[in-house]
């Protein structure tokens, strides 16, 4: 007789393909037309499954009931994350972007980034009790650059598009792409000098001499350095291949397409073996690989990197809404709740918003006043954070003494644990919520005004009231009288509607209805032209000349064109 075989690998199965089936059916309303970015949906969905909820995401139950294997996991999944994402940025940024904006980039990953990193560390060291400025540095270090995944929800989308100017897009791009992997040398300045003198010299030997020597060889020269060179080199050397891969005719669309994740796979998987830092060396080889621009418009068409991008976004903040310390936050012993708060509130307003207004007049693509509290305010914490907190943890290790942690880094794993994980759900709730939040602010107050003001829709103009999901309705919604023209309409009803579920962002003008074509010559002209579209599509076909656009190669699999293709471009009429 059949059993039912509840094991993890079936509930995991089954749990992250439900969850993005469900996702994806009103994935467009979320984040289209509510403006929720897809990592804040996906937490919370992590939270229900969570052992605290459901328990159907059991984390312990897979780590073998380890928590440092636990632990080892999410940074192996974040680092995987961040790597891929990171690659694809650098593919994203138009031809020789680094080089050509240098300067506003060193700027923000600069004198900025070293602000973030101070002002977050006093915060912490003056909010959490009983810490020393050392742990403070070593705990602002882990929030100090802007998360990439997090990002991509004021650079990518409608909203991006119609309030975000292009240039701006790309900076943004380039700075959370560059600051992830320059975290480094402000958490490892902290951290050598709390192994050497932290605890008075008793332990290690050399002082801050041996420490400042290390950050200086170690992480500079290995780490940051080393990772810039061969970020570099993998980078060139995959877009010489892939060029004469594909001049040869050897490659195929499939993996043409597939080929910037598996070159992060790559890096990611060999800058762990050598110990490099693998974050930066992807922003650099994605950056290079496209540095002509020849890869960036060839797969402008293509829906496969969003596609993969989607799927890690939702499963790693699925993973860490189930493995979260949420107990901590109300029952840690080293910070107590009534300080992680205002300690969350003020690390959102003061880590990056007046080190960048301040700063703003020297960046070219920050124009405006509006816009330099735009880039301030939306510097989120997120993977990024948890990737450095987790090599924190792998460092405060190796001091242990006897199996026990050294007496002065007694509480800094709790410590930075509940802080870190804190600030970084502090950031993904108010930056998912933060545009919805401030649209529905925005206009609700006014179109409530509006419509007390003219309750009939009599007035000078036609006022729309407020909506988020579809096409505004008028407040005075009118009809035809009798299908006559010249007669006037008539109002049905003077009462407003207010309708929840639609664009707030206005969209382009339509053309009035007046100046629209009649239909029935719209379809007396497609009948007509049918045939010599036909004709002009076969022709092309015979011709092996149609692609898509902005595609200028054509792979060996695409000689002939798919059945059905010659229908599909000759029906459409789209422009």
């Amino acid at each position: 007789m059949p059993v039912l075989a509840t094991t993890n690998f079936n509930i995991i199965l089954s749990v992250l393909g439900g969850w993005v089936s469900l996702f994806g059916l009103v994935s467009y309303l979320c984040k289209e037309s509510f403006y929720l970015s897809e990592a804040l949906i996906s937490l919370l969905a992590g939270v229900a499954l969570s052992p605290h909820a459901a328990n159907l995401i059991r984390p312990l139950d897979y780590a073998l009931g380890s928590e440092e294997n636990v632990n080892a996991v999410t940074l192996a999944f974040s680092r995987l994350v961040l790597g891929v994402q990171l690659v694809l940025a650098g593919v994203q940024l138009p031809s020789r972007y680094l080089k050509k904006q240098w300067e506003p980039l060193s700027i923000l990953i600069g004198p900025i980034m070293a602000a973030m990193w101070l002002a977050t560390s006093l915060l912490v060291w003056a909010l959490v009790p009983g810490i020393s400025l050392l742990h403070a540095l070593a705990i602002g270090a882990c929030v100090t650059p802007t998360d990439p995944v997090l990002s991509a929800v004021i650079v990518k989308g409608k909203f991006a598009d119609h309030n975000v100017p292009k240039d701006l897009q790309q900076i943004i791009i380039a700075e959370s792409g560059a600051n992830d992997g320059l975290g480094y040398p402000f958490l490892f300045f902290a951290l050598y000098l709390i192994k050497y003198i932290g605890d008075g010299g008793v332990a290690e030997q050399g002082g801050a001499r041996v420490a400042m020597g290390l950050w200086f060889g170690e992480t500079w020269g290995y780490t940051i350095l080393l990772s810039v060179a061969y970020g570099a080199v993998v980078g060139w050397v995959a877009k010489e291949l892939l060029h004469w891969a594909e001049e040869r005719k050897f490659v195929d669309r499939e993996s043409f397409l597939v080929f910037a994740i598996s070159l992060a796979l790559f890096i990611v998987g060999t800058c762990g073996m050598i110990g490099s830092d693998d974050v930066l060396a992807c922003f650099v080889a994605g950056n290079v690989f496209t540095w002509d621009d020849w890869f960036r418009l060839e797969t402008l068409d293509d829906s496969l990197q969003p596609t993969i991008d989607m799927l890690l976004n939702v499963s790693i903040f699925m993973w860490y809404g189930a493995v979260c310390p949420w107990e901590l936050f109300s029952h840690s012993e080293v910070v107590p709740l009534g300080r992680l708060v205002p300690l969350g509130i003020l690390v959102l307003l003061f880590r990056r918003l007046p080190w960048v207004f301040a700063i703003h007049k020297f960046i070219p693509q920050i124009e405006e006043v509006r816009q330099a509290i735009f880039v301030g305010f939306f510097g989120p914490v997120g993977v990024s954070a948890i990737f450095y907190l987790y090599v924190t943890l792998e460092f405060l290790h190796t001091l242990d003494v006897d199996g026990e942690h050294r007496d002065d880094v007694k509480n800094l794993p709790e410590t930075v644990v509940v802080v870190v994980w804190f600030i970084a759900i502090c950031s993904i709730v108010v930056h998912g919520l933060s545009i919805p939040l401030g649209k529905l602010g925005y206009y609700l107050p006014r179109t409530l005004s509006r419509s007390v003001a003219s309750p009939d829709g009599d007035g000078p103009e036609t006022i729309s009231p407020f909506t988020i999901g579809s096409r505004v309705t008028t407040i005075a919604i009118r009809r035809r009288s009798g299908g006559q023209s010249g007669k006037e309409a008539s109002p049905v009803s003077g009462r407003a509607v207010f309708k929840i579920g639609g664009s707030i962002i206005p969209r382009r003008r339509e053309a009035p209805s007046s100046e629209l074509p009649d239909q029935r010559e719209v379809v007396d002209a497609s009948r007509s032209s049918s045939a010599s579209a036909v004709e002009a599509v076969q022709g092309l076909s015979a011709q092996n000349s149609v692609l898509p656009p902005g595609r200028t190669i054509r792979f060996p699999d695409e000689s002939r064109l798919p059945s059905g293709q010659s229908a599909r471009v000759a029906g459409s009429s789209e422009p």
